[in-house]
């Protein structure tokens, strides 16, 4: 009796033990019956077609497995949600005999998706610093075989155009990283009016150049948020930077700042040249450009939202925005202001 109880126990303990593994576990005994499915199989198998589709694909590994000692295989499921199941199968004997055949199932979609991230991260800085790389190449190449002085000029400030867009890309690079690593950024009270007031003094040249005037509305009265300055001078930049560029000559761009239901509420409009519907859902994605030939006239590297997002998500704050094409758009930092977070 004493044995059993403890044999009883062991197996409770086994059981609860593979319940708290994030991978599916399934064991079949030696005449191929399904013995034991973890709380994860179990999930998996479920009712929807995608679940259907990876359960019956289990049970033609868990069949391989018999014949071969083991199986894997990769199945992507279309969803929604999408998801990417990693099957492997193999047979379990005590060296004598076969006692029956374990199928373990990991969900890799998160990896998939980051090694696709990182892929097409590094195609496209390699495109993006390709473009102005090889401008400078045949621009200095040029040069050095040319006597017309006026000529040589045009073709030095246009060498000065490209060094800078590449400064630009390696900069916003630089920022993008160093914000990504600092999930939890050192926290202080910021007032809000100075932010904006020292993001709006970073734009002024820029916007003083497109004829393009920011119009200021500080929140009243002055309210603070816990976070890093310089990140959120950062993101407010870039949200005034996008508005300026994207901006006809001579138009407003308004900044303003409220507060309500403990969260403060940063909001940059402008008149331009707005976003199209179809890309609203990409605009914040890394070197993503609404216009491509427009973006590198104006010299934009397709990093700026970005960098916004990652801010707004290191504050538990969030980015929205609102746009017609040829009408403008208007984006909305959301941050919770400093009782809040406290």
């Amino acid at each position: 009796a004493e044995a059993v109880a403890e044999s009883s126990a062991d197996a409770i303990r086994l059981r609860h033990a593979l319940d708290t593994l994030p991978q599916g576990v399934i064991v079949c005994e030696e005449n191929g019956e399904v013995v034991f499915r973890n709380a994860r199989a179990i999930g998996l198998m479920g009712g929807r077609h995608g679940d259907a589709l990876a359960a019956t694909a289990v049970v033609e590994l868990l069949a391989d497995a018999w014949k071969t000692g083991a199986a894997d295989k990769t199945l992507d499921l279309y969803g929604p949600p999408r998801r990417t199941l990693a099957v492997r199968t193999q047979l379990i004997d005590d060296g004598r005999r076969t006692l029956g055949v374990i199928a373990v199932i990991d969900d890799i979609s998160e990896r998939r998706r980051l090694e696709e991230i990182r892929r097409d991260f590094v195609a496209n800085v390699s495109h993006e610093l390709k473009t102005p790389m090889g401008a400078l190449g045949l621009l200095a190449e040029t040069l050095v075989a040319e006597t017309d002085a006026a000529v040589a000029q045009r073709l030095a400030s246009r060498i000065h155009t490209e060094a800078f867009r590449v400064s630009r890309i390696i900069d916003d690079l630089l920022d993008l990283s160093r914000i990504e690593s600092e999930e939890a950024p050192p926290r202080e009270p910021v007032l809000v009016n100075l932010l904006m007031a020292e993001a709006v003094e970073r734009m002024r040249a820029a916007a003083e150049q497109r004829d393009v005037k920011i119009e200021m509305s500080e929140p009243t009265p002055p309210v603070a948020v816990l976070g890093d300055r310089r990140q959120l001078v950062s993101a407010l930049y870039n949200l005034l930077e996008n508005a300026v560029k994207f901006s006809y000559d001579g138009n407003l761009v308004t900044f303003t700042g409220t507060v309500g239901d403990g969260e403060v509420q940063l909001e940059v409009e402008d008149h331009g040249v707005g976003i199209p519907a179809r890309d609203l859902d990409r605009i914040f994605e890394r070197f993503y450009r609404v216009d491509q030939g427009r973006s590198r006239t104006t010299g934009g590297t397709g990093l700026g939202l970005s960098i916004v997002r990652h801010v707004a998500a290191n504050h538990q704050g969030r980015v929205e925005v609102e746009s017609r094409e040829g009408e403008g758009s208007t984006f909305r930092l959301i941050l919770p202001t400093q009782s809040e977070v406290a």
